[in-house]
């Protein structure tokens, strides 16, 4: 059976150490004009808040989980995804920031064994304003060189196997809290 053509992101599934993958939270700029759905891969600017990964950009921090804040008319609001423009207060954005929390992520190539250990870049896709959930997949060029991810594996499930669209095991790669790419 062929593998199913549907990027979701980045899930979290485990932590190196065993321990259960967490959040920790930052904030994002009142009207940041872009969207910020669960499961995008997210950077930290130089102002200290996330916006959504653009490109094959280093600062890589870590996965979106979900925003609260103060909406405009005094309302608490928590949301699956950031919609774009909106003004707020008390913005919380809840990401999963450890360079070793591993993701299961969807493969925009055609992965094989031969790349596990390869590393690849991201395709930031249209995530849905409906679910809040991200349309974020991996590259399909995978290679030995240093780029956002690092493949762990694929993941083990009966509906996925090697070849077009595999859903694969990761590590941020280029992540903001290591002292270099790599593992």
């Amino acid at each position: 059976m062929a593998n199913a053509d549907a990027a979701f992101g980045f899930v979290p599934v485990r932590h190196m150490s065993g321990n259960a993958p967490r959040t920790n939270q930052y904030t994002i700029t009142s009207g940041l004009a872009e969207n910020i759905f669960t499961g995008d891969l997210c950077v930290l600017t130089a102002d200290g808040v996330v916006t959504p990964h653009t490109a094959t950009e280093v600062n890589n921090i870590g996965v979106f989980a979900g925003v609260s804040y103060t909406a405009s008319d005094g309302s608490y609001v928590y949301s699956e995804y950031w919609p774009s423009g909106t003004v707020a207060t008390d913005i919380i954005a809840y990401v999963y920031d450890c360079p070793y929390t591993v993701f299961k992520v969807q493969s925009a190539g055609s992965p094989a064994q031969t790349n596990i250990g390869n590393c690849a870049d991201v395709v930031a896709g249209a995530g849905s304003t409906t679910t809040g959930q991200s349309g974020f997949e991996l590259n399909g060029t995978m290679a030995a060189g240093a780029a956002s991810c690092k493949i762990l594996s694929l993941v083990d499930s009966p509906e996925n196997a090697f070849g077009a669209n595999a859903v694969m095991e990761v590590l941020i790669n280029e992540h903001l809290l290591k002292d270099s790419a790599g593992i």
